[in-house]
């Protein structure tokens, strides 16, 4: 399937008499080759898959992808070195959005767009892997939504249907999204480069300025709209489809999300509009914008948010570790997590007022058991552990605090922009030494992944019989 997608930057760029479609027809062939020998060697009648096998599906299927992805990179840029190339590559589907490029105004447009495609291919594949594989391994709670196996849920297909009406979905969005941002005056290439990189809420952008690039309101306020459709469960546009209008405002999740979207921009527009003491529609979409972009995890920028003051900033990166929906292409650490750890610590508050008292957990009118709970407070103090390794281990490369601590952030949160002049809203990763960058290569991996599936390669118990 990867190689397959690669077909559409060669064809693109065979149009435009780029040199570099020989780069994506090299890398089409490594890829076919490599992927239907996999297809061979592994033809047969049944495949029963174990646990621990599928933890290791799992992580090397991203890992392979990664590998094969730099392909077109280094053949298309033959100065870039493999750093780079693997750094650009696994960003992409990661949907983190961490760039090492420069000069994207002058770039090949199959360069650019199978930027695009790679945080597409990642957006839909995080949501794929969210629904049919996380759950099974019970990784961070997400055995919460083991939807498929739900007895309650007859309406709902088996996984693989799920996933195919889910892919479609997916699509339709991002037509969608191309045609309004075409409409509102965005060039053709830029519209599809942009609806695939908005729905993934990836970031990666056609032009270095990104958003700040377009002088109209328009493609911002599209962007806003379609980032938060990205947040949302991508289960309850099925729901919807299927009939059922108020499965958004049913689900406590998808509720929770969109009032956490209002109150930060609004404290945000509120903040700046006390700063600056001044009110005006481009302070209202700036804000809006740049505070949807982070809390989703895209990473768009607009403007320098790095000159809003201390408040702005710090605000900005606490949120942008928060992300949007389980079952969604967004990342972080998501809002179904701070709501188990807000109802348990409501439950230890009154246990404690109550001694003798008997009080049950629910989440979306069903009980929540320990299992899931305690999943939920492992994966809060694995995320905050890893942030200070990250961190730590990014200081011993002799990069500054800011720009270690944001880095950590922003690549295990796989946000993409950090603080700093090095890595902010107007910089790139490039200027970072290679061994920083192979660390931020495994930070970005480690957060898509949802840490244990990662971590429990190096537990010595996982490889015992």
């Amino acid at each position: 399937m990867l190689s397959g997608f690669m077909t559409l930057p060669l064809f693109v760029d065979m149009y435009n008499l780029n040199p570099t479609w020989k780069a994506f027809g090299l890398s089409f062939g490594l890829s076919a080759f490599c992927g239907f020998l996999l297809i061979l060697g592994n033809k047969q009648q049944a495949i029963e898959i174990t646990g621990r096998q599928a933890f290791l599906l799992t992580a090397m299927s991203w890992i392979a992808l990664s590998i094969f992805s730099a392909f077109p990179f280094l053949f298309a840029m033959p100065d870039l070195s493999i750093t780079n190339a693997v750094f650009e590559s696994v960003s992409g589907l990661t949907t983190t959005g961490a760039t090492v490029f420069t000069g994207l105004d002058d770039m090949s447009m199959g360069v650019l767009l199978w930027r695009s495609i790679l945080q597409w291919l990642g957006g839909v594949g995080i949501i794929v892997m969210a629904i049919s594989v996380l759950p099974f391994l019970k990784v961070g709670g997400m055995q919460l939504f083991r939807l498929e196996s739900s007895e309650k849920e007859k309406t709902l297909p088996r996984a693989t249907q799920l996933a195919t009406y889910i892919i479609v979905i997916y699509f339709l969005l991002s037509c969608i999204c191309a045609l309004a941002y075409y409409m509102v005056g965005m060039n053709t290439f830029d519209a599809i480069a942009h609806a695939m990189t908005t729905i993934a809420t990836g970031g990666f952008s056609t032009r270095d300025a990104s958003f700040s690039g377009y002088d109209a309101i328009g493609p911002e306020l599209i962007a806003i709209i379609f980032m938060i459709l990205g947040c949302l469960p991508f289960v309850l546009y099925i729901k919807i489809i299927g009939g059922d209008w108020k499965a958004i405002w049913k689900d406590e999740q998808a509720m929770a999300f969109l009032k956490t979207a209002l109150l930060v921009c609004l404290t945000m527009v509120a903040y700046l509009i006390y700063t600056l003491n001044t009110l005006s529609i481009n302070i209202i979409i700036e804000a809006t914008f740049t505070t949807t972009s982070l809390l989703t995890g895209t990473g768009y920028s607009d403007t320098n948010y790095m000159t809003w003051g201390g408040f702005a900033v710090g605000f900005l990166l606490f949120i942008s570790c928060v992300g949007g929906c389980a079952g969604s292409t967004t990342c972080g650490i998501k809002i179904f997590r701070f709501q188990i750890l807000y109802k348990v610590t409501l439950n230890q508050i009154y246990q404690l007022i109550h001694p003798n008292g008997v009080f049950t957990i629910d989440y979306n009118r069903q009980p929540l058991s320990v299992q899931i709970a305690a999943s939920v407070m492992a994966y809060f103090f694995i995320f905050a552990s890893s942030f200070v390794v990250v961190s730590v281990a990014l200081m011993a490369c002799g990069l500054d605090l800011i720009t270690s601590l944001s880095g950590s952030a922003a690549t295990l949160a796989n946000v993409g922009p950090g603080l700093g002049n090095i890595i902010g809203p107007t910089g790139t990763y490039q200027p970072l030494p290679d061994n920083a960058k192979w660390i931020m290569i495994s930070s970005m991996m480690l957060g898509r992944l949802e840490f244990f599936t990662l971590l429990v390669f190096f537990i010595p118990r996982f490889w015992k019989n």
